[in-house]
């Protein structure tokens, strides 16, 4: 099984390299971009892209030094059709420099690349919510050779897809950011913090009121703000538990590593750490600790040893008996199994 886990900067990439990554990925936002089209969205990620195509080109070379393959992320719900001929020069660019693949979710520029550049080699991104057999058969068609699975999928899912994928491979989550709905059929908004942040925050100022609009009860308040209580409790969790980490770095949030020797045991190619645009240590501390478990299980540990291990990196026991942190709550590890 490879890790794939990403970067926004050169400097990352011996790093993450270093730490355990088989595979890294980045965005890019290149200047003529910005100047072309007034916006920096090449991707889904404002912030933590490389800044140039000669950056690009460069982190290519470093990956490959490193013995490390490069993803570049091309993954918005949709493109507009003024942005097809600079996605097509980009993707060319890439492929050209020796990038590695490509991560699409946009389904007209899956096939617009396929058609115009059949060597490029496509992943499917996650923002697509490709999530049954189906429907790696239908991308598949499309010249797509490893889908990216979303967050909400089962073990038993996976498990299933798996052994119909035909030769495509899978790549599913393992930590670090988190969704709260399902971000491939989410169009809401996600404004700025100081704006309320996005809708599924709910940040924003409001009183409780009957459907006529008339103050309720104390006690129908008081059993609302509990429910609020516990809905941002999870919130807190599915966001990287405030992106707090451990005092050694480990992050915490959204998890998978439970899973890891099921995961294995099923044929999926790639585990994927989140979070481009996290700090460096962040990221490879990440990677640091999807590698310390593929260790334990690749020198003969048990899957609910491999699970204590994954628990004992972080310390905090209570966060795993939680759930809320779980890619894949099926596998919670319990302090008394």
């Amino acid at each position: 099984m490879k890790i794939t886990a990403p970067i926004s900067r050169i400097g990352e990439i011996e790093a993450q390299a270093a730490a355990g990554a088989h595979e890294l990925y980045c965005g890019v936002v290149p200047q003529e971009w910005v100047a072309r089209f007034n916006t920096g969205a090449v991707n889904r990620r404002f912030f933590g892209n490389l800044d140039s195509v000669a950056t690009l080109y460069a982190a290519i070379e470093a990956a490959h030094r490193a013995g490390t393959r490069l993803f570049m992320v091309l993954n918005a719900q949709h493109y507009g059709e003024t942005y097809q001929t600079a996605l097509l020069e980009l993707a060319q660019r890439f492929h050209e420099a020796g990038g590695d693949a490509v991560i699409v979710a946009d389904l007209a520029l899956v096939v617009l690349l396929h058609q115009r550049l059949p060597m490029l080699t496509i992943h499917l991104s996650s923002v697509a919510g490709c999530r049954n057999s189906a429907g790696i058969d239908f991308y598949r068609d499309l010249g797509v050779r490893r889908v990216i699975l979303p967050r909400d999928v089962t073990l038993d899912e996976i498990e299933g897809m798996a052994r119909a994928a035909n030769g495509i491979e899978l790549e599913v989550f393992v930590l670090n950011d988190g969704c709260v709905f399902e971000e491939g059929t989410c169009h809401s908004l996600h404004l700025p913090s100081k704006l309320g942040g996005p809708i599924c925050i709910d940040e924003r100022p409001f009183e409780y009121r009957d459907a006529k609009g008339r103050p309720i009860s104390e006690r129908m308040t008081r059993k609302l703000r509990e429910n609020d209580a516990d809905y941002k409790r999870w919130l807190w969790y599915r966001f990287g538990c405030g992106f707090s980490t451990t005092q050694a770095g480990y992050p915490f949030g959204p998890c998978g590593l439970c899973a890891i020797a099921r995961l294995t045991a099923a044929g999926v190619a790639s585990v994927k750490i989140a979070g481009r645009e996290g700090p460096t240590e962040r990221k490879t501390r990440s990677t640091a600790m999807v590698r310390a478990v593929l260790d334990r299980l690749e020198a003969g540990a048990q899957p609910q040893a491999a699970a204590a291990f994954a628990v004992g990196l972080r310390q905090t026991e209570d966060h795993c008996r939680s759930g809320f942190m779980c890619y894949y709550p099926e596998t919670r590890w319990q302090a008394d199994q």
